[in-house]
């Protein structure tokens, strides 16, 4: 019986066998900027501070498009708490994030997903921080399945090791699993394995969804991807940061603008980024070229906007609600073609274009 007949909603692989999947993501450098976060921990306080930010940002990313809304769990686990001296606050902030989340899917017909993701503590030479690692993530599924999530994502991946017990813990709780790994300067896990053997092991050992998140912008992630894609019989995902990486800056850790005395330590990460930021043009682009290569799991992650999801939603010819406000040059005062318009101002725009 399909979901349609049984009156269930489709869930995240009957949504993927029928298109391409649209998931928010970067919602601790957004609400950072928005001054409800701290940069430096990014540990997502603002759960418990400021509930109606992270319900109205989780709806303003489906209203540009996302067709997940995932819970505000990232870096929400117990090692990044005891760093900020809110270890008490773990089990009420998860659960809090999963109930804000999950008022957001079920009113907007969206899937819900659980998040987890990096300990910091994985070592993959010391078997007891292993041990902790999955107790550590048991935590957080064990919250997500009670808050009865579509899936989880288990994201920011360097080591590979790291992602295949999030995945087994994740599996084990009986729910779909999204896995994606992070790649810095070199293309490789941090214990050496190549991206399609990593992805490789993860699809095989039971992932439902395997790829790439954050730390490389769309130029620098995008050539990673077809190789991905031969790799695995699985839906492959990628959601770049949306900063101008190149070959010689590849992650956006390493963006720099030589000879800004004002950016900290002379590097742009976290909070002078802004010069490197993707246009909405640029990820759109990103997004036609790799749903071209067989990409079918889409999203964005630090650094992204609503603005960024809708133009991600729009060049795979879709139209969300936002789309009711993208642009419409042609009524600008100056710069438009509309008969409507006054006379000498489009003359005056014509002539002064670069400057009104």
């Amino acid at each position: 019986m399909t979901a349609e007949h049984s009156g269930r909603a489709p869930g995240l692989l009957e949504r993927l066998a029928a298109g391409p999947v649209i998931c928010a993501e970067g919602y601790v450098f957004e609400l950072e900027r928005r001054g409800y976060l701290q940069a430096g921990p990014f540990v997502p306080e603002v759960v418990l501070d400021h509930p109606e930010q992270v319900s109205a940002l989780h709806e303003q990313f489906v209203h540009a498009g996302s067709d997940v809304v995932e819970a505000l769990t990232y870096y929400a686990h117990r090692e990044k708490l005891r760093l900020v001296g809110k270890d008490g606050a773990l089990e009420p902030l998860n659960r809090q994030a999963l109930e804000i989340a999950a008022g957001v899917a079920r009113s907007s017909g969206t899937l819900l997903a659980g998040n987890i993701c990096n300990s910091n503590v994985y070592d993959p030479d010391d078997g007891t921080s292993h041990t902790a690692v999955q107790e550590m993530f048991e935590e957080q599924v064990g919250w997500a399945a009670d808050a009865g999530v579509d899936f989880v994502i288990g994201e920011t991946f360097r080591f590979a090791g790291e992602a295949l017990i999030a995945l087994d813990v994740i599996r084990r709780a009986g729910l779909p699993a999204v896995i994606t790994l992070a790649v810095g300067p070199e293309p490789a896990t941090r214990e050496g394995w190549s991206l399609p053997d990593a992805c490789r092991r993860l699809a095989d050992a039971g992932a439902d969804v395997v790829g790439l998140n954050c730390i490389r912008g769309p130029a620098t992630m995008l050539p990673l991807l077809a190789d991905l894609v031969a790799a695995v019989d699985v839906p492959v995902a990628a959601l770049p940061v949306p900063y101008r990486t190149h070959d010689e800056q590849p992650t956006f850790q390493s963006l720099s603008e030589p000879g800004d005395p004002l950016a900290p330590s002379g590097k742009a990460f976290p909070t002078a980024l802004d010069p490197f930021t993707c246009t909405r043009y640029e990820v759109a682009d990103f997004t036609r070229r790799a749903h071209d290569a067989g990409v079918r799991y889409l999203g964005l992650c630090c650094g992204a906007a609503p603005h960024h999801v809708r133009s991600m939603a729009e060049a795979l010819g879709r139209q969300p609600p936002a789309s009711r406000y993208s642009e419409d040059m042609s009524r600008h005062v100056f710069l438009g073609s509309d008969s409507r318009l006054a006379r000498h101002n489009l003359e005056y725009g014509r002539i002064y274009g670069d400057s009104v």
